[in-house]
């Protein structure tokens, strides 16, 4: 998650929660270079579950104890939503809100410990253009962030604010910047992908981003998207997933449960119907596509029977990569306010479920035996699959594409001949 050189950069960002903060990370790094920040960490921090915020405080006290000479500034949903319990924090110099990280002045001197202003008060999409991370092979591109919908379980909104997108000629500038690194693969991330565009003039929406990219980058091998809303998909989305092999063949859904009453009580979009005729249509059109799913596991009022739902949809929707999250309560939300499952029974239930997900996991892994792969190669003699599986590999040097057979897996990871 950090970097663990002998010598400290000047400015060094630990990033924690989804792939959204890690491109806002490297834009703060740099941010925070050019106003001459020195001997300076900036957390940039996740508060999606309690163990996400309880991490976060664990790290912010071992970088002191580690360094007591870094000055240390907070960001990201923790520190909006709840920017006085990091200001109480001795070890913390500066906490900084959503909309001001993205301000030069933030890293500048102030007698001020906290700069957090209303984040629904913002339009802008006020997303960097960051073209390639440190110690990442491959560019991830930030083209959408907050959230207009209130799943009863989600704070993120509070943290982020209303959907705002990138307008595509910032787009098109940042996918440029891209390929003049040689990158072999780009990511679209969002905090809620599949809104891109609504609220854009003539909301062009997520299909069309990607005719965009896949227009002005002939040349890109690989085109590949974060988590999306199967709900909010529409049929030009699906058939450019069905025709563009470029498109990589992995999607990973916001899912969340595969019980009908829990899904209202999440006040999620979609059904389990829904879920299942997403994967199976996709399926159909183009069958090597592999799935992967956020699900929650313990929901309030979650009895065995929808549970079993939920541990079904495993094998009904064909999910393969699976992030199971024992739910946890956050202040503020309707689903902290009902009645709460014990959490024995929670984290009973999550290990079962990834128990489901570590069988079709390794079911998986099992029918790549013997083909022949495109991988893009990464550091640490690991390689991506086209389906995102990961593979051993040696000698290859990160970035490159390469073809290799698979000879075996470890459960985990695919090995080659």
């Amino acid at each position: 998650m950090r970097a663990n050189a002998a010598i400290k950069p000047a400015v060094e960002v630990v990033n924690f929660g989804c792939r959204v903060n890690l491109v806002e990370g490297e834009a703060l790094r740099q941010l925070a270079l050019s106003q001459g920040c020195d001997n300076l960490v900036i957390v940039n921090s996740c508060t999606v579950t309690a163990e996400a915020a309880r991490q976060v405080r664990q790290t912010i006290r071992r970088l002191k104890r580690e360094a007591p000479e870094r000055r240390i500034f907070v960001t990201g949903c923790g520190a909006q939503i709840d920017p006085s319990s990091f200001a109480a924090m001795p070890e913390v110099d500066r906490v900084i809100g959503t909309f001001e990280k993205t301000q030069p002045e933030s890293f500048a001197e102030h007698e001020s410990r906290v700069a957090v202003s209303d984040v629904f008060a913002r339009r802008e999409a006020d997303l960097p253009s960051v073209a390639g991370i440190e110690e990442h092979t491959r560019a991830f591109l930030a083209i959408q962030t907050g959230c207009d919908h209130r799943c009863s379980f989600c704070i993120i909104p509070f943290g982020r604010g209303a959907s705002r997108s990138m307008p595509l000629a910032q787009l098109r500038d940042a996918v440029s910047a891209c390929l003049d690194k040689g990158v072999a693969e780009i990511v679209l991330t969002g905090v809620d992908l599949t809104a891109y565009g609504k609220d854009l003039p003539d909301t062009p929406g997520l299909a069309n981003a990607l005719r965009e990219v896949l227009k002005i980058a002939p040349d890109l091998p690989r085109l590949r998207l974060s988590s999306i809303d199967c709900i909010e998909t529409d049929a030009d989305f699906l058939d450019l997933m069905a025709s563009d092999p470029r498109l990589m063949p992995h999607l990973h859904l916001s899912l969340q449960s595969g019980d009908d009453l829990i899904l209202k009580r999440m006040k999620r979009r979609h059904s389990r119907a829904d879920a299942v005729e997403f994967c199976a249509a996709l399926r159909a059109s183009r069958p090597e596509i592999v799935f992967g799913a956020d699900l929650i596991a313990g929901f309030p009022t979650e009895t065995e029977d929808m549970f079993e739902n939920t541990l079904a949809l495993v094998e009904d929707c064909g999910l393969t990569h699976l992030h199971v999250f024992p739910f946890s309560p956050r202040p503020g939300t309707p689903a902290a306010r009902m009645p709460q499952l014990a959490p024995s029974l929670i984290k009973e239930r999550a290990a079962h479920l990834r128990e489901a997900g570590a069988k079709a996991l390794r079911r998986h892994l099992d029918q790549q035996i013997g083909k022949r792969l495109t991988l893009l190669a990464e550091r640490g003699g690991v390689a991506r699959a086209e389906d995102f599986t990961k593979v051993r590999i040696e000698g290859a040097d990160a970035g490159r594409i390469i073809e290799m057979t698979i000879a075996g897996h470890d459960g985990e990871m695919l090995g080659c001949a």
